[in-house]
């Protein structure tokens, strides 16, 4: 039994499928039946069920786990290895959110690949809960996430306060309010939004946190039935089109500059709702009997780069 025998067999169990597995290990599906039945011939066990989707025995459960620890402790040693000759080589998985990653992601691989040329970066993208499940796998390394207050086997540690506000494009403003927009600004900026119900809106899903606290906002203002034209999970997607006067928003107030041009920020207004609509934004990655260096630098070319943009 070797360590690529219970990487392929890891792999097979997450995907349920010979052919996804083969494609990701980039073997052929023969090469990979042939290391999963010399693996079911040394152990004695039948590991799969072999229908569609592929099933897991009792006995396949069993070795995953053990494989699963097993590869958890030949990635501590080599990377603690790596530490101990400064030799670092491999790849650093991070996920993040579409959206901010793209934001905040480009200048801090750029810093830290400065530091660790031989690391690759490897970048996924997918909403929290997403990314938390990809964690907690092991599929991941590093996320940068909205994440809940603790999550088994996973330490977080503070990245940034992120901020949703309100934002919408001055002209459909003007055009919505008329002679009252000067009151209804006014109104917004002391925090009563009650004037949004005359106004079109994009706005993210109840899974999303802008989604979450922007029906908040509207439920607080007593809006039961806001004229909403646009839903997405992609807030990059809903600026855009506030940026187009489509409708309001409700987005990180971090990620406004870096979807506009300065023409356009100029156009936009942009409301603070209350406190309720911060929280901190953290770093998660597992917890391992050894921590990679890598992972804390990457951390730190993070939030170097924050600082330096916003």
């Amino acid at each position: 039994m070797n360590f690529s025998s219970m990487e392929y067999f890891t792999i097979l169990a997450r995907e349920r499928s010979f052919t996804k597995a083969a494609e990701q290990l980039h073997i052929t599906q023969q090469s990979l039946s042939s290391h999963i039945a010399g693996l079911e011939k040394e152990l004695g066990c039948q590991l799969l069920v072999r229908h569609i989707p592929l099933e897991l025995t009792y006995a396949g459960e069993v070795f995953l786990r053990y494989a699963d620890n097993f590869q958890d402790t030949q990635t501590a040693m080599l990377r603690e290895f790596g530490d101990i000759s400064q030799n670092q080589k491999g790849i650093l998985r991070i996920g993040a959110a579409p959206t901010r990653g793209r934001v905040l992601l480009p200048r801090a691989i750029e810093s830290f690949q400065k530091i660790f040329p031989e690391i690759r970066v490897e970048l996924t993208e997918g909403a929290n809960d997403s990314l938390c499940r990809l964690l907690q796998q092991g599929t991941l390394d590093l996320a940068v996430a909205d994440f809940p207050e603790t999550l088994p086997k996973i330490q977080l540690q503070q990245f940034y306060r992120e901020e949703i506000v309100l934002m919408i494009r001055r002209s459909l403003f003007e055009e919505m309010f008329r002679e009252k927009a000067s009151e209804c600004e006014r109104q917004f900026r002391a925090g009563d939004f009650r004037a949004l119900k005359e106004c079109p809106l994009v706005l993210g899903s109840m899974e999303d946190i802008d989604g979450r606290i922007g029906y908040s906002v509207l439920k607080n203002a007593g809006i039961e039935q806001p004229k909403i034209r646009a839903v997405s999970h992609n807030v990059g997607m809903l600026m855009e089109l506030c940026v187009q006067g489509t409708g309001a928003c409700f987005c990180p107030e971090i990620l406004i500059k870096s979807f506009q041009t300065e023409q356009q920020y100029r156009e936009m207004m942009v409301f603070r709702l209350s406190d309720e609509a911060s929280y901190w934004i953290k770093f998660g990655y597992r917890s391992e009997s050894y921590q990679w260096s890598v992972i804390n630098t990457f951390m730190s070319c993070a939030r170097d780069g924050i600082d330096h943009s916003f």
